[in-house]
C-alpha cells in the first residue's frame, strides 16, 4: 500500500489543475487471456477462444470511436500455453482489425537463460500466425508479466527468478510493458497513475520501484517504457466504504459509469499533454464468466457509457496496447493535435492486421470530423 501516499498527494495538487473539456481518452482493455486457465483441456480453451471469435465482432460492430474504429481488444497470449488453435481465432480478430496479440508469461524459478529461451519461443510461435510488428530492430512486442512478478518483484522471489528481466525483454525487442497497476498485491510499486522508464538499473531486481516520468518533448529513452492503468482508493457504489481500484474489469465488478469517472479522475496522461487521457484497463477474459460478461451486456453498457462521454463533449479513441505506446511516443516527441493520427507512429501494425488497414482507413475518412 505504499501506493496510497504518492496517489493522495497527486489527488490534491490534480485538483488545481482540471483538465478543460474537449479532451481525448484513450481506451486499452489489455487482456491476460489464459484459455487454459483453471487446468482446462485443450478441447475446453479451443471453445474459449471460439467464443471470443464468433461474439465479440457481434459487439464490437455497434459502436465506433471518433476515429470510426470498433473497440479494439488486446490479448495477452500466455506463452507457455501455445498451441496453435488457441492462437489462430484471435489472428483472425486482429485481421478483421478488432484487436492485437501481443505476450503474456508465466514462469517461475527461470534463469536469464531459460526466460530468453522461453520467450523466444513465445516468439516464435507468435510469428507464425504473422502477429508481431517487426522494425529494424526485429521483432517489437508488449508484455503483461504473470502473477504481477515483473524482474522478481516478490519478496520471496516466487513466479519470476531473473532480477535483470527488464534488460532481457528490452534486448528481445519489448517496447513497453503493461502489467501494472496489482494492488493490492505485494507487487504492486509505490506509486500510481503514470507513463514512465524505470529510474533504477533494469540489470537489478525491481528498477521501477523508481521512476523518470515522460513529459512531452522531453523525447524517449532506450528502455522498456511503463504505461500503468488507473489506481485509486475510490468510495464503493453500494455503502460508505472504499475499494481499491485498480482497473480490473470482471464479471463481477464490471465497468461502470461511476468507474469511468475513477478512471478519468486518475488522469494517467503524458505529463505535458494533459489533454490525452490513457485508461489501460485489464481483464481475465478467456473463463467462462468473464466471457459472457465482456462478450455481453454488461461491457455493451461500458460502451454505451463511453459514447455518452462523447456527446458530453469528449474524443473517445480505441486502442490497441500498442496503438497506446506509439500515442505515448508521439505525445514525448512534442505531438499535438489528434492522437489518433500517431496509431502507428513507431511500432507498425501487424502483419496480420494490415488486411483490414484499407477498410478501416476508408470508414474513417467516412466518419471522422475533426474539431
Amino acid at each position: 500500500m505504499r501506493w496510497v501516499l504518492p496517489w493522495a498527494w497527486d489527488r490534491a495538487m490534480r485538483r488545481l489543475r482540471q483538465v478543460k473539456p474537449g479532451r481525448h481518452v484513450l481506451v486499452a482493455l489489455c487482456d491476460h487471456f489464459e484459455p487454459l486457465h483453471g487446468g482446462a483441456s485443450l478441447s475446453r480453451g479451443r471453445k474459449r477462444v471460439l467464443a471470443w471469435r464468433e461474439e465479440y465482432p457481434k459487439l464490437a460492430e455497434a459502436f465506433r470511436d471518433d476515429d470510426g474504429r470498433p473497440p479494439r481488444h488486446t490479448f495477452f497470449f500466455p506463452g507457455e500455453e501455445y498451441h496453435p488453435d488457441l492462437v489462430e481465432p484471435l489472428a483472425e480478430l486482429c485481421e478483421m482489425g478488432l484487436g492485437e496479440v501481443e505476450v503474456h508469461l508465466h514462469h517461475d524459478g527461470d534463469t536469464r537463460e531459460t526466460l530468453r529461451r522461453s520467450l523466444e519461443l513465445t516468439l516464435s510461435h507468435l510469428d507464425r500466425h504473422s502477429l508481431l510488428p517487426r522494425t529494424k530492430k526485429g521483432p517489437r512486442w508488449a508484455f503483461i508479466h504473470g502473477n504481477w512478478a515483473l524482474a522478481n518483484g516478490r519478496p520471496d522471489g516466487r513466479h519470476c527468478g531473473v532480477d535483470d528481466e527488464l534488460h532481457l525483454l528490452w534486448e528481445l525487442g519489448c517496447y513497453a510493458d503493461f502489467t501494472f497497476p496489482s494492488a493490492p498485491d505485494v507487487c504492486q510499486p509505490p506509486h500510481a497513475n503514470g507513463i514512465f522508464y524505470p529510474a533504477g538499473d533494469i540489470r537489478k531486481r525491481r528498477p521501477y520501484d523508481r521512476i523518470d516520468p515522460v513529459y512531452a518533448g522531453k523525447g524517449h529513452q532506450n528502455r522498456v517504457l511503463f504505461i500503468t492503468g488507473p489506481l485509486a482508493l475510490a468510495k464503493r457504489e453500494e455503502r460508505l466504504a472504499f475499494r481499491i481500484e485498480s482497473s480490473a474489469i470482471t464479471a463481477k465488478d464490471p465497468a461502470t459509469r461511476a468507474r469511468l469517472r475513477t478512471f478519468l479522475d486518475c488522469h494517467v496522461h503524458v505529463l505535458g499533454r494533459p489533454e490525452w487521457v490513457f485508461v489501460k484497463l485489464h481483464t481475465h477474459g478467456a473463463k467462462e464468466q468473464e466471457a459472457a460478461s465482456l462478450l455481453g451486456e454488461p461491457q455493451r453498457a461500458f460502451h454505451e457509457e463511453l459514447a455518452a462521454l462523447r456527446a458530453r463533449g469528449h474524443f473517445v479513441h480505441y486502442v490497441t496496447a500498442r496503438e497506446m505506446f506509439n500515442i505515448a511516443m508521439a505525445a514525448m516527441e512534442g505531438r499535438t493535435g489528434w492522437p489518433g493520427d500517431y496509431r502507428d507512429h513507431v511500432v507498425p501494425k501487424p502483419p496480420r492486421a494490415l488486411v483490414a488497414q484499407r477498410s478501416s482507413r476508408d470508414r474513417a475518412r467516412a466518419t471522422r470530423v475533426r474539431h
